[in-house]
Order: C-alpha cells, then structure tokens, then sequence
C-alpha cells in the first residue's frame, strides 16, 4: 500500500503540538526521544508528527508520554483519543468551497468543546439563526460570493447548531446580544423576525443555554469593541479565543493571560446585560411588536 500523507487536521495538529510541549518540558531533543521508543523511529519521523504531517497511533502516544514522564490518566486518555480521531474529516469539509480553513477549524474545535461563550452585537448568531434569516444574512455578507454559494453557507450555520441539542453532551452556551437585533427587519419577508424570535425563546428554554440581551439603555461596556467567542475544552486542552470580522478571523489558544482578559471581559458584559429572564421578556415583547 502506497504511503499516503497525513492530511494536517485540526486535531492533528493539537496532538503534535502538545507532543512537542511534553517532549520540550522533558528536556529531550528530537533524536533522543526517537531513540527511546526505538524501532523505526527518528528524529525526522517525530518532526513530522509534532508538525501534523505524520500519523500516530494511540500506543505510540502512550510510549512517548511515558518516555516524557507524563502520567496524568486524564492527559493521557485525552491524547490517545486525540490520536484515534485525528485523521477524521467533519461534516464541514464538505463545505470547504465556502469555508475557508480558519472557519472549518473553528467549527472543528466547537464539535469537541465544552462549552461556549459568545458576545455579538451585530447579527443573531449563527448557532441560533432559522434557515430563513441565515439565508438572508448570507446573501446581505457574502455579497462577493456567487449567489449559488449562498444557499452552502446558510446550510453550514444550521448544520453547525446539532452540537447544541446532541444527546447527552450537548455543548453549553452561554450568549449575549445586543437588543437592536431584536429591531431587525426584513421588507421581503415580514413574519421572519417574528419566526427568528420564537427560536430564540425555544433555545433559551434549554438547560445548556444561557441566553441575555444587552438592552439599548446599557452603559459603557467591555463589548463596544466588537464581538467574541470563548470556547473551552475539557482538560487539558487550551481555551481558544475567536474574534471574527468580516475579512478575518482570528484566533488565540493557550495564552492564559489573554484568556484572563477576555474572561474578564465576558464577566463585565454578562453583567451589563439583561438577565436572564428579564431578557425572555425583552424577546417576547419584540417578536409580539412584529408582524404576524
């Protein structure tokens, strides 16, 4: 069977790089950690694996650590796993043609997360929107896209949301948006709001979700910057922060102190915000303001 090269998936890339920190914390070199697992193995061969371009198997990943005197069984478990599932391709590499790497990354990242904490001021998140408004938000942002791509990028931001009523390990969420998305309308399709409203009810509804609204009245906050996501992982995988625009998107893992700092951020916003319930309340007089 030809040598087929490994493909440098997300999770590929996150093993090799807590392989190389493991290894660069046990004051070996390349050579010398080849040499202890011996065999085939050479300095060239764990360089390819720590840069995602070479497979590994779960016992391999068992001998180095060992070699490197980790034996946490939970960083261990989290690794060999990690090496099971680093050659998969997620449903979004279907959709390569509209997502651009960073973006299949992020949602790569998202399907494994704990939980997610979101700030967005200038559209309902995508992990909430209906087809309806995603339709119309794409074909508003991806002016420059052909409108035969558009229908690809609204289907992705629905396909994107399983993660949140998945059974038994749904991710947790926790969101705040502004209120004058609540004002949003669309000429061409009246009752969209009204539809888009009601969902968002529906999903605050669900006990992984936090949902509030940062009313109109509210004061100088953090969020005036621009929005963010949190998204954070089991041990002992780093938090990534996501600050998205429409020309980039950018993304900052195992920083701690960026993480405090957005941390911080989010703490101040949520707390601005509406509550809770008062933001249900805030939903529900908006969508009854709109028409049927």
């Amino acid at each position: 069977m030809p040598n087929v090269r490994a493909l440098p998936t997300l999770r590929r890339r996150r093993l090799g790089e807590a392989l190389r920190t493991y290894r660069a914390q046990a004051g070996l070199s390349l050579d010398q950690a080849a040499e202890q697992m011996g065999g085939s193995w050479d300095g060239p061969k764990l360089s390819r694996i720590e840069n995602a371009k070479a497979r590994i198997n779960a016992k391999e990943v068992e001998a180095l650590l060992g070699h490197y005197g980790v034996a946490e069984p939970e960083t261990v478990a989290a690794l060999e796993g990690l090496a099971r599932d680093a050659g998969k391709t997620g449903w979004w590499s279907n959709y390569s043609e509209v997502a651009p790497q960073r973006l299949q990354d992020l949602i790569s990242s998202q399907s494994d997360a704990e939980s997610i904490r979101q700030y967005q001021p200038t559209v309902i998140p995508g992990l909430l929107q209906i087809g309806s408004y995603a339709r119309e938000i794409t074909a508003a942002s991806a002016f420059d896209l052909p409108p035969d791509q558009h229908a690809a990028i609204a289907e992705l931001r629905i396909a994107r949301q399983a993660i949140l009523t998945r059974p038994g390990n749904p991710v947790k969420y926790w969101v705040v948006l502004h209120e004058s998305l609540l004002l949003q309308r669309f000429a061409s399709h009246p009752s969209l709001m009204r539809e888009q409203l009601r969902h968002l009810l529906d999903m605050a509804d669900l006990p992984n979700i936090t949902l509030q609204v940062m009313p109109l009245t509210a004061g100088a906050h953090p969020g005036a910057s621009g929005n963010f996501t949190i998204t954070r992982f089991q041990h002992p995988w780093p938090t990534l922060i996501s600050i998205e625009s429409r020309a980039d998107m950018r993304h900052q893992e195992g920083d701690p102190a960026e993480e405090k700092a957005f941390m911080e951020a989010f703490d101040r916003i949520v707390a601005a915000a509406l509550p809770a319930d008062q933001s249900r309340e805030a939903i529900r007089k908006h969508m009854e303001g709109h028409s049927s």
